[in-house]
């Protein structure tokens, strides 16, 4: 017996078609994933089969086989466990292989057979739509995330029972529709504001040159003298963003599983602040599946980077590339990804490591370094 569901993954910012193929042949029970799975996915069978049972299914006590086509490629995640689960009640013959052929599944199942959010929604919606499919069925939470595609109907679930109903026409699930203009204009506000900063005249004109140029900036003052305040309202003085823009934000939020619930997209401008303690991965992405780093995150927007010298060298160093060319490409043994990394540089420090330059002090700055050693 066997089943054939479509489902998709993330490969950099783009999503790519699975085929979720799965075998149930005579032997002893077993359940094995192939097709490059990762640890995420090969547990998958834990889940699928607490799933099936707790839905009020029977799992076949056979030999299981899954393939997840191309095989070439490593897969990652959760969004493999519905496609699964359907591929062997489909197997069975619980499900009709009608809308299996022209819908994409995906979803991570909880024990007792809930679905649960996946991330890359969004950009596994576009290539969907690439595909000429009729539906993707998703997770009600990712819903409104990948309906912001057009040209395919989006089919929120919150049951493995419910999506077996539906694959089996016995019910109908209603489309997942947006109006793309108004949620843009609904997410378009920003929770501070320059105006909200009194005084600091020279700072705010500096600002509002870097923001009209496109030019980083670096701010230089004592502590608590507004650096970071600033810094954050930058991004509300910037040129809003377009819906291609509010787009590409989004797909590199959601791959990395930082969309808020529900929400269907980015309309702002990102504002990113790592800790001057991150590693060269987490600055430009990496991993062993190249995942978007904070130049990523803030594409389009403004990378704030507090105590700029306390940095190390080899982070500062690799921001070359995405300052220069607006990405930044990830090598690895397996793959090579491109990511988008076009931002705006905003950098703060203390004028001297001691901090107190230029302030009235019994002790000059350089006493106070030799001082403190």
């Amino acid at each position: 017996m066997l089943a054939k569901v479509l489902s998709s993954a993330v490969l950099g910012v783009e999503a790519y078609l699975v085929e979720v193929e799965v075998d149930i042949g005579m032997g002893l029970p077993s359940f094995n994933t192939v097709g490059l799975p990762d640890t995420s996915v090969k547990e998958s069978r834990d889940r699928v089969k607490a799933a099936i049972k707790n839905s009020g299914f029977e799992f076949p006590s056979r030999r299981i086989t899954v393939n997840l086509a191309p095989a070439d490629i490593k897969k990652e995640g959760a969004c493999f466990d519905l496609p699964t689960a359907c591929g062997i009640l489909a197997a069975i013959g619980l499900i009709r292989p009608g809308r299996l052929k022209d819908h994409v599944i995906l979803g991570e199942l909880s024990l007792d057979g809930g679905i649960r959010s996946i991330r890359g929604a969004l950009p596994m919606a576009v290539s969907a739509a690439q595909a000429g499919l009729v539906g993707m069925i998703v997770p009600a939470e990712n819903a409104s995330e990948a309906a912001v595609v057009q040209g395919i109907q989006i089919f929120g679930v919150e049951t493995l029972p419910q999506v077996v109903e539906f694959l089996n026409a016995a019910q109908e699930v209603p489309p997942t529709r947006i109006d793309l203009q108004e949620v843009f204009a609904q997410h378009a506000e920003y929770s501070v504001d320059l105006t909200d900063v009194k005084g600091q005249a020279h700072a705010k004109r500096a600002l509002e040159v870097a923001a009209a140029g496109g030019h980083n900036i670096l701010l230089i003052g004592p502590p608590g003298s507004g650096k970071t305040m600033l810094a954050k309202r930058l991004p509300t003085i910037l040129p809003d963003l377009v819906l291609e823009e509010a787009i590409e934000v989004t797909k590199l939020h959601s791959i990395c599983g930082l969309l808020p619930g529900r929400a269907a997209l980015i309309a702002t401008r990102p504002f990113r602040a790592p800790h001057h303690t991150i590693s060269d991965a987490g600055l430009i992405g990496g991993g062993t599946i190249p995942r978007p780093g904070e130049v990523s995150l803030a594409h389009h927007g403004v990378l704030f980077l507090d105590e700029f010298p306390e940095f190390k060298r080899s982070v500062l160093e690799v921001l070359r590339q995405p300052l220069e060319d607006g990405v930044v490409t990830i090598s690895r043994a397996a793959t090579s990804v491109t990511f988008p990394a076009r931002f705006m540089l905003a950098a703060a420090m203390n004028p001297c490591p001691c901090v107190h330059y230029l302030q009235k002090s019994p002790f000059g700055c350089c006493d106070r370094l030799r001082q403190f050693g």
